[in-house]
């Protein structure tokens, strides 16, 4: 057995927190930093990325991650999110099972690309699904934990 020395973490066990960032996280470096919430969500995410990479978190990546950074219309932030989903453990394919749970997250009231990654999220096994938008937090309700990266940062034990 591995225990990193700074950490305790056994590094032969899989860690406990598979994360779930959407695209509002992963962009929020780039928003405007003058205001206080986006800087603290952006310490906030740069503390999440050091977790993940210091493996003790996994990250998820989606099909939706790269089917909206396709749609960034910013070459700088399109290849830092690039970068970023390049640490992920984990990456999940698009299934029927998905496809049926993000449509009954729609009916639900999701917009649709927030349907599609909470069933993604919910696919991988995700343990948080972190987010800046404060509107999908408020109406999701189940398993997963949906929380600003403030919040998940801040709850850590």
């Amino acid at each position: 057995m591995k225990v990193d020395d700074l950490t305790g973490t056994n590094l032969d066990q899989p860690n406990s927190m598979h994360l779930y960032l959407d695209n509002s996280v992963l962009n929020r470096p780039f928003d405007d930093q003058r205001q206080p919430r986006i800087w603290l969500e952006t310490l906030s995410f740069s503390l999440v990325l050091t977790l993940i990479e210091s493996r003790e978190a996994s990250l998820i990546h989606s099909p939706i991650h790269d089917l909206e950074n396709s749609r960034n219309p910013f070459p700088i932030r399109k290849k830092w999110v690039e970068k970023c989903l390049r640490l992920a453990a984990q990456r999940v394919a698009l299934s029927d099972s998905i496809k049926k749970r993000a449509f009954a997250l729609e009916q639900s009231g999701f917009k649709s690309l927030d349907a599609l990654h909470l069933a993604f999220a919910e696919a991988a096994g995700a343990s948080h699904f972190l987010t800046c938008d404060d509107r999908l937090i408020h109406l999701h309700s189940g398993q997963i934990v949906v929380q600003t990266p403030v919040t998940f940062i801040t709850n850590l034990n």
